[in-house]
């Protein structure tokens, strides 16, 4: 699943360790979310959406 995980944490300069700790996650779980090599669960995907003050929409975008 395509998703803007790396821009937005770039907009705020923050690490990849230091948004898993805001939610709740580890380092590499980020860095598996951003590319796409894991689509995180619901609760996950709404923690981000949370934090990044955007809706769940404007995180991800379906890659079909």
């Amino acid at each position: 699943m395509k998703n803007r995980i790396k821009v937005l944490r770039a907009e705020k300069d923050w690490t990849q360790a230091e948004l898993a700790k805001a939610i709740q996650v580890s380092r590499q779980t980020v860095n598996a979310i951003e590319t796409g090599k894991y689509d995180p669960s619901i609760s996950v995907a709404f923690k981000l959406a949370r934090i990044f003050e955007v809706n769940i929409e404007a995180i991800f975008q379906d890659s079909e």
